[in-house]
């Protein structure tokens, strides 16, 4: 973790119901629909298309009808399929087909589902929301590596933890998330009556609640070491996404839709808000940020006015160790002026506005 980000916690109200993505997670993992997901996910990607125009050599391959064939001596204008000058070789996923399958494996089968049905928004486009997410974060778009992250960064928030940073707790955050996490680990591990103390337990750590904060009593490398080792964890990898939709993108989405609005830039930017600056709460929250962006319909404008009024705050001490600030929105606003709002076929484009230097 580069820097302190001030997150807090949505209010416990919001956060009641929703035991839907806890409950049937096991069964969800060994679907069926998820067993094709990951066969497909081992077929190799096709070739470039048979071209009748262009003359292979030996051994060119080319991809059609979703298998790969391979030329076995100098061939021009013969189908692949009839046989001749081309030797079949295995299945192939077409390239759109790859593209999808790679974005939604990053994501549990039930998981990529429920947001899906609860968002709007599919495995390509959470995947790019992540690397936005992730990049002032870790300095990385590699995200999936921090389900085991912890850390405690200094800044009176406890240990951060995982994908979004859920804080234990402390005199800068009095309303962590982390309770919620563990709470959720033993829930989607199989506990009946789900607690704290029960995640705790599963996780291999200890520790008590002390009003609202979770207090740790275990040194930090021994817990940091426990965490770590749950990178892998399905149970965990649900937990952490069932906190995370509770938490902060529950509320996102319904602030998105409120306005009008349902694009995954317009749901992604709220998200990453909520994360490093509070969901609801003070003038720095994206609550007091979207009271003060205006009341436009229209996405792009009311959008502008919020990254401009974002961009006011971001690079403080408080939030975000300078420019990290100023970089992190930028990354949202340079993708709205270049249309990419719905973070489709924007693999390029996400990498480029993320290509900046943290300090």
């Amino acid at each position: 973790m580069k820097y302190a980000a001030k997150r807090l916690s949505f209010p416990s109200a919001i956060l009641a119901g929703l035991a839907l993505l806890a409950a049937g997670s096991a069964a969800a993992q060994g679907s069926t629909a998820g067993g094709a997901e990951k066969q497909a996910s081992r077929q190799p990607d096709c070739a470039a298309a048979w071209n009748p125009a262009t003359p292979y050599m030996a051994g060119s391959v080319v991809g059609r009808g979703g298998v790969n064939y391979t030329a076995s001596f100098w061939t021009q204008g013969n189908a692949p399929e009839q046989g001749q000058a081309w030797q079949a070789g295995k299945r192939c996923r077409p390239a759109a087909q790859a593209k999808a399958a790679d974005h939604d494996a990053n994501f549990p089968p039930n998981t990529l589902k429920f947001l899906k049905a609860n968002t709007g928004l599919d495995g390509e486009q959470w995947d790019n929301i992540m690397k936005l997410v992730n990049k002032p974060e870790q300095d990385s778009l590699e995200w999936t590596k921090f389900y085991g992250y912890c850390e405690d960064i200094k800044d009176k928030r406890g240990y951060t933890i995982g994908i979004f940073g859920a804080t234990t707790g402390g005199s800068n955050d009095e309303g962590p998330d982390g309770p919620t996490l563990f709470k959720e680990f033993d829930a989607s591990s199989g506990a009946s009556n789900p607690s704290i103390a029960g995640g705790l337990a599963r996780a291999g750590v200890h520790g008590s609640m002390q009003g609202k904060i979770l207090k740790i009593s275990d040194s930090a490398k021994v817990f940091c070491d426990k965490i770590g080792g749950l990178q892998n964890n399905p149970a965990w990898r649900d937990a952490m996404w069932n906190t995370f939709y509770k938490v902060y993108i529950q509320y996102s989405v319904q602030q998105a839709r409120q306005r009008g609005f349902s694009s995954a830039l317009t749901i992604g930017s709220f998200v990453d808000t909520a994360l490093n600056q509070g969901a609801a709460g003070d003038s720095g929250t994206l609550q007091g940020l979207l009271s003060r962006s205006g009341n436009s319909s229209d996405e792009k404008t009311f959008m502008t006015a919020f990254y401009a009024q974002r961009s006011k705050i971001v690079d403080t001490n408080h939030y975000n160790q300078p420019p990290n600030g100023k970089n992190r929105v930028k990354q949202w606003s340079t993708l709205l002026s270049q249309g990419e709002t719905d973070l489709k076929n924007a693999d390029a484009a996400v990498q480029k506005v993320t290509d900046w230097e943290m300090k």
